[in-house]
């Protein structure tokens, strides 16, 4: 069974920091490209930052130069690492494991950790 738990979120002042952590089970954790996506209430889905199973990442352009996401392989986690926080970073962050298959890809969540900036 796959699962995928995060931690790490909570509340936090304007320009504080906090690191996410996303836990994976179930999957040969290597193979999969880790994202985090987070949705603020009233607001659509929106991917902040991917790693690719080579290590590479992309961030969104309201996050870049402030968060940092890394995977540790041997201990099947993805982190995402979140300086310089701003209100409007207020969301719940989950993370999604991504393969490519063929005929389907392979997709799982998290169950979403909240993270709140506010003074």
């Amino acid at each position: 069974q796959v699962q995928l738990v995060e931690s790490g979120g909570g509340l936090v002042q304007p320009g504080g920091s906090l690191r996410l952590s996303c836990a994976g089970s179930g999957i040969i954790f290597s193979l999969y490209a880790m994202s985090w996506y987070r949705q603020a209430p009233g607001k659509q889905r929106e991917l902040v930052a991917r790693i690719t199973s080579g290590g590479s990442t992309n961030y969104a352009d309201s996050v870049k130069g402030r968060f940092t996401m890394s995977r540790d392989n041997a201990a099947n986690t993805a982190y995402l690492q979140m300086d310089n926080l701003k209100p409007e970073d207020t969301a719940v962050y989950s993370c999604n494991a991504h393969k490519n298959e063929w005929p389907t890809a392979r997709d799982y969540w998290g169950q979403g950790t909240q993270v709140t900036v506010s003074s």
